[in-house]
């Protein structure tokens, strides 16, 4: 899957949202969207390192506690 598809996914989900929207005024899409894309990307990058959140926190570029507050705000800490 490429960069591409990702976007194009994105796309067409803002598309639909705006639709179902039918006019009425939104609020707070950055936040809705960033909860939205970061625990499903939480989910699968912690799944593919084993549960390490050292080598996932290298994966996704962030700090191991940055990583640890997120997992943690998401309800994703076992």
């Amino acid at each position: 899957m490429s960069k591409n598809h990702i976007e194009e996914c994105v796309r067409t989900s803002l598309e639909g949202y705006f639709k179902d929207l039918r006019g009425t005024e939104p609020a707070g899409i950055y936040e809705m969207m960033v909860r939205v894309v970061e625990k499903p990307l939480l989910e699968v990058v912690m799944q593919q390192a084993d549960q390490n959140q050292s080598r996932a926190a290298q994966w996704l570029g962030l700090n191991r506690n940055t990583l640890r507050k997120k997992l943690l705000d998401h309800n994703l800490l076992k």
